[in-house]
């Protein structure tokens, strides 16, 4: 990968970042989680899927499940950035003149399938792919997992049945970020190592830092099909991701920022100094 395309991709990201940081305000958002997986959606829209505005009733075109549904602010951030939706739109988030809100919702172009209930999306993904490998399709199905997510066992089932059939044309991207709300995963239940884990369940696995788009591109471009193995890339992120006031802090999750906040949060993105936060904390427990 050249590096103008890399600076493409960065400044693409940073655009979905702003979104995701204006999504921040008025009601809030996830933006921890968001900010995490922000890079890997721009990438796969970029550069992997063949999914665009046009070719959405294509049924051979590739397929995106977001399984964290609380991440949305960051496909939503990509969808107005590639022309699914326009981006005015985002001003609308949590309105009730609209549906953009907490979690996905089918009724907005480019949102596969409503997620919300953590766990469930990768057996809708495996229903998909299966679907495509009877028809002799060659349609690609991403579905991102949050690492929290990974504790419901409806996660575990849905790799025995994607074993069984040997859905290689299922790819699972994880976004560990190592937090669930706002508990590190490894001090809630423990799921290292889980290149092991995955490789238990006769995966091809892959693990990269989920920053870095030659890494990511690499893992990618690299999956060979074929192969009769459900493919798992492990990306490596930070919560966080960008405004380095809230990046790995177990209280920053969930943020209802007011939009003097949000200005501040917008110029620490773009290098200046740190914001001063003082709106209230979410801790659950």
């Amino acid at each position: 990968m050249n590096k103008k395309k890399i600076e493409n991709l960065q400044s693409l990201s940073t655009k979905v970042r702003e979104h995701i940081i204006n999504m921040s305000a008025d009601g809030g958002c996830f933006i921890g989680a968001s900010l995490s997986c922000a890079d890997l959606i721009v990438y796969l829209y970029s550069e992997f899927l063949n999914i665009s505005p046009s070719n959405l009733t294509d049924p051979e075109r590739d397929y995106l499940f977001l399984s964290k549904g609380h991440d949305v602010p960051a496909l939503y951030g990509t969808l107005a950035e590639f022309g699914f939706i326009e981006r005015n739109r985002l001003q609308n988030h949590l309105s009730t003149d609209d549906n953009i809100y907490w979690h996905p919702n089918r009724t907005i172009p480019g949102v596969e399938f409503h997620s919300g209930s953590l766990g469930h999306l990768p057996s809708v993904a495996i229903g998909v792919a299966m679907d495509c490998k009877m028809k002799k399709q060659t349609n690609r199905v991403v579905v991102i997992v949050g690492d929290g997510e990974m504790n419901e066992g409806t996660f575990w089932e849905a790799l025995l049945v994607a074993n069984a059939y040997k859905l290689d044309n299922l790819i699972i991207l994880i976004d560990r970020n190592h937090f669930q709300a706002n508990i590190r995963t490894e001090d809630l239940i423990p799921l290292e190592s889980l290149e092991k884990k995955m490789e238990a369940f006769n995966c091809n696995v892959n693990r990269i830092n989920g920053h870095d788009f030659e890494e990511i591109n690499a893992a990618f471009t690299g999956i060979k099909s074929g192969t009769g193995k459900i493919n798992v890339i492990i990306a490596d992120t930070i919560r966080g991701k960008g405004l380095p006031s809230i990046e790995a802090r177990a209280d920053r999750w969930f943020c209802n920022f007011t939009r003097e906040e949000t200005n501040a949060l917008l110029g620490e993105l773009h290098g200046e100094v740190k914001a001063n936060l003082e709106s209230e904390t979410l801790i659950v427990r």
